[in-house]
């Protein structure tokens, strides 16, 4: 399929959730998918809005499934508000973070720490030990003048569970009780895109973003000037996909039949 449709392709952006795993369960066989990847001769890069994971949980999830890959590979919402904040304040500081390790370890690879007065920015991703505590403290300091900052608008996520409550759902519920409007820094917005497009060295229109969500990974793609594919393996129902423009350029059931 991939091949016929797009000729000149040189790459690929893969999402994870939904699209390689839900949970911790393969959505395919995964080496075999990534064996016909390298036969294509596609560079890889693997983009996730997921804020939880630290790079080393990914690379060793993605080892676990028989995924080659090298660190520089991966890129998630969480480095990407870590670099984001880095320059907008070069030195570090006192920020309020709602999240999990996968948030905070990159942040403080960048002098970020957490603190709950007298902050730069309150950082909202998702965070499964949520406290009402918490929400009232990240509102008062939003309120208070902080910058507010999500990592990404995902409101769900898939899991053998079934579809659970993702970081924009905090993120949501910060806006509705502060009135304030947060700056997303994940997809579908332009830094995750930008930064791995860089990575991998190839234009817009040679790089495919694959996902399984319309509204960060299809729509960013399309923003970024990439060709997109949506596999209906996660989020996305084909009923849900007819009432969206534009539409992919690729609709699969999987990665294992987009790849043909």
């Amino acid at each position: 399929m991939i091949k016929s449709a797009l000729p000149n392709l040189k790459a690929l952006i893969l999402d994870m959730d939904g699209v390689l795993w839900r949970g911790s369960e393969p959505i395919g066989d995964l080496p075999s998918l990534f064996a016909r990847i390298k036969d294509l001769g596609y560079k890889v890069l693997f983009a996730t809005n997921n804020s939880t994971g630290t790079v080393q949980f990914l690379q060793k999830k993605l080892t676990e499934f028989g995924i080659s890959h090298t660190t520089d590979q991966i890129i998630n919402s969480s480095m990407a508000v870590a670099h984001y904040l880095k320059k907008k304040f070069p030195k570090g500081g006192p920020v309020y973070i709602l999240g999990e390790s996968g948030l905070t370890t990159p942040l403080g690879k960048e002098n970020f720490f957490h603190q709950n007065q007298d902050v730069l920015a309150v950082i909202a991703g998702l965070d499964r030990e949520l406290t009402y505590k918490k929400l009232l403290e990240a509102t008062t300091l939003i309120r208070a003048g902080a910058l507010f900052i999500g990592t990404n608008p995902d409101r769900t996520y898939p899991s053998p569970m079934g579809i659970i409550p993702g970081a924009g759902s905090i993120i949501a519920a910060l806006e509705a009780s502060s009135g304030v409007q947060p700056e997303i820094i994940g997809k579908p917005f332009p830094p995750l895109f930008q930064t791995a497009l860089e990575r991998l060295g190839t234009l817009p229109e040679e790089t495919l973003v694959v996902g399984d969500r319309l509204d960060t990974d299809i729509l960013g793609g399309v923003r970024a000037g990439c060709p997109t594919a949506l596999v209906l393996s996660g989020v996305t129902s084909r009923a849900e996909l007819a009432h969206w423009q534009p539409l992919p350029d690729i609709v699969a059931e999987s990665l294992t039949e987009l790849l043909g």
